[in-house]
């Protein structure tokens, strides 16, 4: 994993320069860094059971998907608080 501010003072402590941590994700931006993490799966993972699992239970547990929301009929704009 990227951690702007962990770079931001590693940069610091090398370069003795300073950096925003917004600066650094820019810099690092700049020159191809993603602060994406990698995928990492655990040896055990079963493909198989989480794709039956996917398939099975999980459209059960999320539920319908709504077509339409209700609206209020009012005119006017809803209050605050």
């Amino acid at each position: 994993m990227l951690d702007a501010g962990r770079v931001k003072t590693l940069i610091g402590q090398l370069f003795h320069i300073g950096y925003t941590i917004e600066g650094v994700g820019k810099l690092l931006h700049r020159h191809g860094w993603s602060v994406q993490v990698p995928a990492r799966r655990a040896l055990e993972r079963d493909e198989e059971a989480i794709a039956a699992w996917e398939a099975e239970v999980w459209p059960v547990a999320k539920g319908p998907q709504r077509t339409w929301a209700p609206t209020c009929a009012s005119r006017m704009k809803p209050g605050r608080g």
